[in-house]
């Protein structure tokens, strides 16, 4: 069983100023939206968040695969239009933590402008001048631009990223999510609320 990273650090207390982020599937809901442009574009209203089961989406749902990647990039070149959500907690979690630190997001997106566009929709105006985003386009070259930026934390729902950073020396935390759970045996969040946990005590 995964222990949740709040057991797992015993009482130490994440630096926010050591600990990164992902976007997509831990600030933002992406899953969510996936799911409502799916029905409302496609007419594909059957599909539940539990039903994506693997991160490469074609391969647990019967669905066209050009569908599929349709609306991921929509999702990905226009956030605010899509409507995509902050996940929960995440907007006040991300103001606390600004405060003590700028905030870096790490995400596979190639490029950064759909993102400080979405950001600049959800976060308030004093937030926002703390957070850095780095669009490197690639997952698995993630770990590189995490460590160069003195990075020793980072929060991922890719378990496949966070399988990769032990041996950068990045102690990763699984963000759970359907798509990774039975996946790997490292310690996990399941809400912003136990971030906020693990940095703010």
């Amino acid at each position: 069983m995964n222990r949740t990273a709040t057991q797992k650090r015993n009482s130490k207390t994440i630096d926010p100023a050591r600990l990164g982020f992902d976007f997509d599937g831990v600030v933002a809901d992406t899953a969510e939206a996936f799911i409502r442009l799916a029905c409302e574009e496609y007419g594909r209203c059957d599909i539940r968040l539990e039903d994506i089961t693997s991160f490469e989406v074609e391969e647990c749902l019967a669905m066209d695969p050009s569908a599929i990647q349709a609306i991921f990039m929509k999702i990905l070149l226009d956030s605010v239009g899509t409507g995509l959500k902050p996940m929960p907690g995440a907007v006040e979690v991300l103001g606390e933590l600004s405060e003590k630190a700028p905030v870096t997001l790490v995400t596979a997106r190639p490029h950064p402008e759909p993102v400080s566009e979405w950001l600049a929709t959800v976060l308030p105006p004093s937030t926002l001048p703390r957070i850095h985003i780095v669009a490197m386009g690639a997952h698995d070259d993630k770990p590189r631009h995490i460590r160069d930026r003195g990075l020793e934390w980072f929060i991922d729902d890719r378990a496949e990223t966070c399988l990769q950073l032990p041996e950068h020396g990045i102690t990763p935390i699984v963000f759970s999510q359907p798509w990774n759970k039975g996946k790997h045996q490292l310690p996990t969040v399941s809400s912003w609320e136990e971030i906020r946990s693990l940095c703010l005590q």
